[in-house]
């Protein structure tokens, strides 16, 4: 039983160190609106979703007001849209027509982004889904507020490498669609090995076809709660480091709970999972380099980072699977670079490199997020840094993603601006020995060996 006491207690967090719940997120089943016609299913896309969420931002607004609890984000999350439009989708421009109406749901619904654009092909791709991802690029450009998502491997199945080569070509033709706005329709999509079907984040959220009809999921936050505990514990050892981390993430999560659980009430949707995500911000407090630094790391990017940030994603997801009963999504800490403030110190100052970044994904939530690299990389390279994040997904059973953004027209040692939470970036160089033969070969990487457990 959660109490207003619990809600008092973290008043210092949410006034003097940036914790916030970082969403509610709304999951809708699109399964419903199937039809053969394109018009009778972006008609009935556009009601479904506009009738089940049309209370969303005033209820999030209400839970702020209540508790004084931060709700930066309302969300909503719908099934994969390869799979709703393939009895009606012939081209791609009946497609980017459901983009064009999830947009048009997202602004009368002022909610900040709808996920699902989205298609899962880790072992092959239907006609209908080859289509959704090659319009990824046009609906990415004629849209604010959509987020598309592939999933191209998982520990099950393997990797599709099919799909990871023209994913390296829609980035391309996504980022160069969009180079007026330095590129940011990459930023809105994301590749993905082993998708959570809950996971209420963007730009990878979509609703599975194994959730119900609709449901809530509320994603935490609270990074610079983690780094003030941190450095309390300053020449302390590591099982009171670990006490103290997973302590404070019990107390992030009751929040996040709480929240929860008044949502569902008073949207009258079943509660469905806590995301435990440390998520960042460009806030200056804000960030999990931060938290890192703090255990001792004279910059992210430091030998021991990757064991840093181990204990980091352990500790959180200890903490908060006694704090709530329905734990899921992703659950631990992002890492992404033009989000996080201590992130891009660590790359300005050349500590934090592309390679460090991929391996620290070993032991994060994600992956490699919100990158920004030279604008000339080309398509196969871009396929290459997939596959071998999805392989890391593949093998360590765990979600892995890439969120990389080529920025057209700039190069390493400039800068690039995304405004808001998506904050901003230094270009990144990129190993530029080439890996297209490899990346050409095409067909499927077998699923590994532990894979098979039937």
């Amino acid at each position: 039983m959660i109490n207003l006491f619990e809600v008092a207690e973290t008043n210092k967090m949410i006034e003097q160190e940036n914790l916030d719940v970082r969403t509610i997120t709304i999951g809708i089943s699109l399964l419903d609106c199937m039809d053969h016609d394109i018009d009778v299913l972006c008609k009935n896309i556009y009601n479904k979703i506009t009738t089940v969420a049309k209370d969303l931002v005033k209820t999030g607004e209400e839970i702020e007001k209540k508790y004084g609890i931060p709700i930066v984000n309302k969300r909503i999350s719908v099934t994969p849209i390869g799979f709703v439009g393939s009895n009606a989708c012939k081209s791609t421009k009946d497609f980017v027509k459901i983009a064009k109406t999830l947009g048009r749901c997202a602004a009368e619904l002022k909610v900040n982004f709808i996920g699902g654009y989205s298609a899962v092909v880790s072992k092959g791709m239907t006609p209908a889904e080859r289509l959704l991802i090659e319009s990824i690029p046009e609906a990415m450009k004629v849209t604010n507020n959509v987020c598309s998502s592939v999933n191209v491997g998982s520990t099950k199945t393997g990797i599709n490498m099919d799909a990871v080569k023209l994913m390296g070509e829609i980035i391309k033709e996504t980022a160069d669609l969009t180079k007026e706005n330095d590129s940011i329709g990459c930023a809105k999509l994301v590749v993905l090995c082993n998708a959570p079907d809950d996971n209420p984040f963007m730009a990878g959220a979509f609703h599975g076809v194994s959730e119900a009809d609709c449901i809530i999921n509320v994603g935490v936050s609270g990074p610079g709660v983690v780094k003030n505990a941190i450095e309390k514990c300053k020449g302390e050892d590591f099982g009171k480091l670990c006490e103290t981390i997973k302590k404070t993430a019990f107390k992030i999560t009751r929040v996040g709970q709480l929240v929860a659980q008044e949502a569902s009430k008073m949207l009258n949707i079943p509660f469905g999972i806590i995301d435990l995500s440390l998520a960042p911000t460009p806030a200056v407090g804000d960030s999990i380099a931060d938290c890192l630094e703090g255990m001792g790391l004279k910059s992210v990017g430091a030998p021991g980072t990757t064991a840093a940030l181990a204990i980091l994603n352990d500790q959180v997801k200890k903490g908060g699977v006694m704090a709530s009963s329905y734990v899921g999504g992703l659950s631990g800490a992002f890492i992404p670079v033009s989000e996080d403030q201590g992130m891009i110190n660590a790359v300005e100052n050349g500590a934090l490199t592309l390679e460090k970044l991929e391996a620290m994904t070993c032991v994060c939530s994600v992956g490699l997020d919100m990158i920004a690299i030279p604008g000339k990389t080309s398509s196969a390279t871009i396929s290459g840094i997939i596959a071998d994040e999805m392989a890391i997904g593949m093998i360590n059973q765990k979600t892995t993603a890439v969120r990389i953004i080529p920025v057209s027209g700039k190069d390493v040692g400039e800068t690039v601006e995304f405004g808001g939470l998506l904050g901003y970036a230094p270009i990144m160089p990129v190993n530029e020995f080439d890996c297209s033969e490899f990346i050409n070969r095409g067909g499927r990487i077998p699923a590994p060996i532990h894979s098979f457990k039937n």
